[in-house]
């Protein structure tokens, strides 16, 4: 569901005049308290900007008098969005307030509450979207959590229990379920295969197929689909065990929409029905006759449920994909005679094709709701990472950044660490024509090299030890119809080189341990801070698979080459952590000067997390350059010696500071720190926590 700007939008426009002083917008904002920001006009009534509550009450918190205009603290250039936009091209965004216009006429503002209000209420339709999908189920499904309440109850169960689907939702199972069989089968544990004994509900019986749900490596539920086998078990009776089935059978055995597939008690093939044929795609004529083992050893099925239900002597239930590609339920009952000899094994076959692509759509909403609900936690914090731009260069790039947004084609980011290469890819995302489409980031570098194939593909049910019995959605399908941005992409192992190049070149994955591929359109974004061909020549990485991922190459240069950004992007990171740790710290002149002298070898990252530092640990307002790093101040004293003299406790506290930083780094445990600089461990993690030092997770 799509929802335009104008449903959304505050329509109660106040404006301010460009005279008016600090003390009247303070007053306009006090009487209006859910507005964030304010328009400003000019004496001819024209817009020229506008005046957050942010911005007013740092003006105040600077010591600007009340009786100044608020000329000075206007932002003249405002993004600005359409009355008749659609929602869905706000959604990366990160905004505090955006002015909605209508034929060049301001008519209200839109702010970020609204937009992420907006997410929920789409992400919610599409939980009844699904929940509509699985009440169209001919089957009744039935799913309870650890706690034994009711999360689905489909039509067909409610039909089956005589009993409203949504009044039971929520409520306890044991109250709704007893004595039907359903909680045994529930509480068995059991999964494949199905439990031994069928379920008899309302004179019908039925077969229980139980699955676990598993979210982040926890069990939270179960969820049980009953199949009936009413009539099938009428079928039985009928034939009367004998190899010779009559007529009436016949037609019985090919009315049904499910496979049919008989065998004597030595597997060799009585009959099929059309069904069997339809799902498999293994004819009558290749088996009738045939025993079933030397049709797996023919490679005609690639396993058998019959085989496996004479060898067991009960009923068994397999999933396979034959040879129509269809993934296939496979359910084969023994029959007995009195003595207790099987004297025949009936097989039903299932097409739960649909059913597994149905449980992939719910993986991946589940995927993307869980992304978005860590973004909408983390907003506040996300918004310091806005592109500051002031120099020309960073300018120029933007604008190629804006051109390639518009095409589909891979991208290679490269930079140095801390340049910003992630933040140009959420750019090119939210120009693309793929941004009502996930934007899912993975760090190549950070992912265990056993784990990462798993992460990126996927994988399918026991792929290997410790894997989910229901298997995982992967970053590659949970980003279909979105973009991927493989950060890091040089700390790629060979292997997954080669996979990652059959993805660019085919459009398709497989998921670990499956054999079925799936088509995935997702537009791949690659960041890196090392030189490829450099790798590639050092055979570390594949030559063919750095062209496909060089189809246009963007280089972020480092912010010593870009200085002019230095002092506004300083600023920007300190009006963010003054509002996070509620302060008013400021720069002295002085700091501004030597940021600028710095070569920054860690670049924007490291600018963000000194000032983050400094704002937490300095005791005064004002941030003097005393409270700098050594390696800092002595930039100062290369270029001005007369500068270059600071207390001597100051100077040792940030020698201390320094070494431990480079300690902390380098070593796993406080331990090790305390054996390599030859000091009590103790007084480590004292100074550690005076500093505000800690290990990265």
């Amino acid at each position: 569901m799509r929802v335009k700007v104008s449903e959304l939008m505050n329509s109660k426009v106040l404006f301010l005049q460009s005279r008016q002083t600090i003390a009247e917008a303070a007053r306009l904002f006090s009487d209006n308290e859910n507005i964030s920001a304010l328009p400003v006009l000019d004496e001819n009534q024209k817009l020229i900007g506008f005046i957050s509550k942010t911005e007013l009450i740092g003006a105040i918190a600077r010591g600007v008098l009340p009786s100044n205009e608020i000329s000075p603290i206007i932002t003249r250039e405002v993004r600005s969005i359409s009355f008749d936009e659609f929602l869905p091209d706000l959604l990366n965004d990160k905004f505090e307030y955006i002015p909605v216009f209508r034929s060049s006429e301001l008519v209200g503002m839109l702010y970020y509450e609204e937009v992420y209000h907006a997410i929920a209420e789409r992400l919610y339709e599409k939980k009844l979207d699904m929940e509509s999908s699985i009440d169209a189920v001919y089957n009744p499904v039935i799913s309870i959590d650890n706690n034994y309440k009711i999360v689905i109850f489909n039509k067909a169960a409610a039909k089956l229990m005589g009993i409203s689907a949504k009044e039971v939702r929520g409520l306890n199972a044991w109250d709704i379920l007893a004595g039907t069989g359903i909680l045994e089968a529930f509480v068995s544990g059991s999964h494949a295969p199905l439990p031994s004994n069928k379920l008899v509900i309302a004179g019908r019986s039925f077969l229980p197929y139980r699955t676990n749900i598993v979210k982040n490596s926890k069990t939270i539920g179960a969820i049980l689909v009953l199949r009936e086998i009413s009539e099938f078990e009428e079928l039985v009776k009928e034939s009367e065990y004998t190899k010779k089935l009559n007529r009436e059978l016949d037609a019985v055995i090919e009315s049904s929409f499910d496979g049919l597939y008989v065998t004597d008690g030595q597997a060799n093939t009585l009959m099929l029905n059309k069904g069997f044929e339809r799902i498999t795609g293994v004819m009558g004529f290749e088996c009738i006759g045939r025993n079933m083992a030397d049709l797996v050893n023919e490679g005609v099925f690639s396993r058998s449920g019959t085989l496996l239900a004479l060898e067991q002597k009960e009923r068994v239930t397999i999933t396979i994909v034959p040879r129509s590609g269809k993934e296939a339920l496979i359910t084969s009952n023994p029959i007995f005679d009195e003595e207790g000899n099987i004297i025949m094994v009936v097989t039903n076959v299932r097409d739960i094709t649909e059913l597994k692509e149905l449980q992939r759509r719910l993986e991946q909403v589940e995927g993307l709701h869980e992304f978005y609900k860590t973004e909408l936690q983390h907003l506040k914090m996300q918004s310091s990472q806005k592109m500051i731009v002031k120099s020309s260069k960073m300018k120029e790039l933007l604008n190629m950044v804006m051109r390639v947004a518009g095409v589909d084609s891979t991208v290679l980011i490269q930079g140095e660490s801390g340049v910003g290469k992630e933040l140009i890819a959420e750019i090119i995302h939210k120009g693309s024509g793929r941004k009502e489409g996930p934007f899912i980031k993975v760090n190549c570098g950070a992912i265990p090299e056993n784990l990462l194939e798993s992460e990126l593909f996927g994988y399918d049910e026991g792929a290997f030890t410790g894997a989910r019995k229901s298997g995982k959605i992967g970053l590659f399908e949970l980003a279909n119809n979105g973009i991927l941005f493989l950060d890091e992409i040089g700390e790629l192992p060979l292997g997954l080189q080669v996979k990652l190049l059959r993805v660019l070149q085919n459009k398709e994955i497989i998921r670990v341990g499956g054999g079925k591929s799936f088509k995935v359109d997702t537009r791949i974004l690659a960041g890196t801070n090392q030189d490829l061909m450099e790798m590639v020549s050092q055979q570390k990485f594949r030559l063919d698979l750095y062209y496909r991922l060089n189809v246009i190459p963007i280089t972020v240069p480092p912010l010593r080459e870009r200085l002019e950004d230095t002092p506004v992007l300083a600023n920007f990171f300190l009006e963010i952590f003054n509002q996070k740790y509620h302060m008013n710290k400021r720069f002295h002149k002085d700091v501004i000067d030597c940021f600028v002298e710095y070569d920054w070898p860690g670049n924007v990252r490291e600018l963000e997390n000194l000032t983050e530092r400094l704002v937490v640990t300095t005791n005064d307002n004002l941030i003097t350059t005393s409270d700098l790093p050594v390696a800092m101040n002595m930039v100062l004293l290369r270029n001005d010696p007369e500068k270059g003299l600071w207390p001597l406790k100051q100077t040792v506290e940030n020698a201390e500071r320094q070494l431990l930083e480079k300690a902390y780094k380098r070593y796993k445990s406080t331990y090790q720190i305390a054996q390599v600089l030859e000091v009590n461990q103790s007084t480590v993690v004292r100074k550690a926590a005076k500093y505000g030092i800690k290990h990265r997770s």
